[in-house]
């Protein structure tokens, strides 16, 4: 498959090219300028742990799981980092909801 400028294409079409390159690609960074270039299709879980309360600027241990046409990023910062942290952040791109899903609810609990 022929490698393009990574900002001429999707995310998804991105990851299915380093798929096809037989990268692992479920803890592939983005490039920059492409992570922050496109808005994920569909946000389907979202969960953040403030116990200071929701006025606090502070970092936050977060969990998220977005959509990017076929595949679904995973992401955030460990509830084990405790609050203000800027630590224990991790990510995971995968093709199966459920995981995505299952990995964002075990890091935020």
């Amino acid at each position: 498959m022929e490698n393009k400028n990574p900002n001429d294409l999707k995310i998804s079409d991105w990851l299915d090219e380093r798929e096809a390159e037989n990268m692992d690609v479920s803890q592939i960074s983005l490039p920059e300028d492409q992570a922050y270039d496109e808005d994920p299709d569909e946000t389907i879980f979202f969960e953040e742990f403030i116990p200071c309360g929701f006025l606090c600027t502070e970092n936050h241990p977060f969990a998220t799981v977005e959509r990017f046409g076929h595949w679904y990023y995973s992401r955030g910062q460990d509830k084990k980092a405790g609050i203000h942290s800027t630590k224990m952040k991790w990510s995971l791109f995968t093709k199966d909801k459920d995981l995505a899903i299952q990995t964002a609810k075990t890091h935020i609990k």
